[in-house]
C-alpha cells in the first residue's frame, strides 16, 4: 500500500500534536494537516485530500459530525475515523450515519489508533473493541435517529445555526460566517425555537450542549 496521507481535527493543540508524533512514528503514514474546527477540516480535506481525517466530534463552530457528513456530501474519497471522548450511542449511531467509517475513544491504545487506519484503507469499518455490539445492531435496525435527537429534528442549516447561536455567537457574526444575511439568521432561529419548542437562547445552549452539538471544555 502506498503512504497514506491523514488530517487531524481536533480543538486541543495538544492532542493534535500528540497524536501526529504517535502517527509519524508508524512507517508508511504521515500527518499532511490539521484542524481546529469543523469548518477547518472540512477545507482541508477539500485542498490536502489526505486517504483519512481523524475528526473530534466536540469542536467550536462546526461540530465533527456535521464535519462528517459534509465531507461525505462532497464526494471526497477521504475515510472519516471519528476519534471522541463520547461513548454515547447516540453520538457513535450519529457518526456511522453521517459517513464515519471508523469510532475510536480518546484512550485508546495506540496499536489500536493504527489498527483503525489500516482497516478503514481497507475498505471496512472499525469501532473501538470497548464499544458494545449493540450499537452496531441499532444502528443498522433503525431508519434514522430517535424523534427527540437534532439531527433528525433539524436541518443541517437549523443544526450549524444552532451550534454557532449557543456558541454565543452574534446574528452578524453568524451571517458573516454563513455566508447568509442576518434576516435568514434570524429566520433560522425562529423556526428552530418553533420546532424544538423553545423560546430563548439560554434553552437552545442547554439543549446543544445536551445533544452534544456544542461541549463545555
Amino acid at each position: 500500500m502506498d503512504n497514506i496521507s491523514l488530517v487531524i481535527a481536533d480543538d486541543h493543540k495538544l492532542f493534535r500534536l500528540g497524536l501526529k508524533q504517535l502517527i509519524n512514528k508508524q512507517p508508511g503514514v504521515n500527518v499532511i494537516g490539521e484542524a481546529a474546527t469543523g469548518f477547518e477540516a472540512v477545507n482541508a480535506v477539500k485542498d490536502l485530500q489526505p486517504d483519512v481525517v481523524f475528526m473530534d466530534i466536540s469542536m467550536p463552530e462546526l461540530n465533527g459530525i456535521e464535519a462528517t457528513r459534509r465531507i461525505v456530501e462532497e464526494g471526497l474519497s477521504t475515510r472519516v475515523i471519528i476519534l471522541s471522548m463520547h461513548a454515547d450511542r447516540r453520538y457513535i449511531s450519529e457518526a456511522l450515519r453521517a459517513g464515519a467509517r471508523g469510532y475510536l475513544l480518546k484512550d485508546s491504545a495506540p496499536e489500536e489508533v493504527v489498527r483503525a487506519i489500516h482497516k478503514v484503507m481497507r475498505g471496512q469499518f472499525y469501532l473501538a473493541p470497548t464499544i458494545n455490539e449493540q450499537v452496531i445492531e441499532e444502528f443498522i435496525h433503525l431508519s434514522q435517529a430517535d424523534s427527540h435527537s437534532p439531527f433528525s429534528l433539524l436541518s443541517a442549516r437549523e443544526r450549524e445555526v444552532l451550534q454557532l447561536v449557543a456558541e454565543g455567537k452574534s446574528t452578524r457574526d453568524i451571517a458573516d460566517k454563513l455566508n447568509l444575511s442576518a434576516k435568514t439568521i434570524e429566520t433560522h432561529r425562529m423556526h428552530i425555537m418553533e420546532k424544538l419548542n423553545m423560546h430563548t437562547v439560554a434553552e437552545l445552549t442547554k439543549y446543544a450542549i445536551r445533544e452534544g452539538l456544542i461541549s463545555l471544555e
